[in-house]
C-alpha cells in the first residue's frame, strides 16, 4: 500500500477534480477561489438601511405644496455669504474662437 508512484496519486488527483468539479491546483498557488464563491455583500448592505427621502425631489415633483428644503436654503445662503467676503468661487473663464481658453497675462 505504501508504494503507490507519484504519478498514479496526480492523476487520482486530476481525476478527482474533473469528476468533483474543483480546481486541478498541483502547485497548491493562491487562487482567490474562496472569495469569488463567496456571496456577495452588497444586496443585503442595500436592503439593511432604509431608502432616504430626497426632499428637493419631492419638492420639484409637487410644487404646489411649497416644500422648502432648509438644507438647500442654508446651503444658498452660505454662498452668499462668502460671495460677500470675497472667499467665493472664481468667475469661469471665456473661452475664445478656436474653442480654446484664453491666456491669463503675466
Amino acid at each position: 500500500m505504501g508504494n503507490v508512484r507519484q504519478s498514479t496519486l496526480e492523476a487520482l488527483t486530476r481525476l478527482r477534480c474533473s469528476i468533483f468539479q474543483t480546481t486541478y491546483n498541483p502547485t497548491r498557488i493562491r487562487t482567490g477561489a474562496k472569495y469569488l464563491r463567496a456571496r456577495l455583500r452588497g444586496p443585503s448592505m442595500v436592503k439593511y438601511y432604509p431608502p432616504a427621502l430626497n426632499i428637493s425631489a419631492i419638492a420639484r415633483q409637487y410644487p404646489a405644496l411649497g416644500i422648502v428644503d432648509e438644507k438647500e436654503q442654508q446651503r444658498f445662503q452660505d454662498i452668499i455669504d462668502r460671495k460677500k467676503r470675497g472667499k467665493g468661487a472664481p468667475k469661469k473663464l471665456k473661452k475664445n474662437e478656436d474653442g480654446k481658453r484664453a491666456q491669463k497675462k503675466r
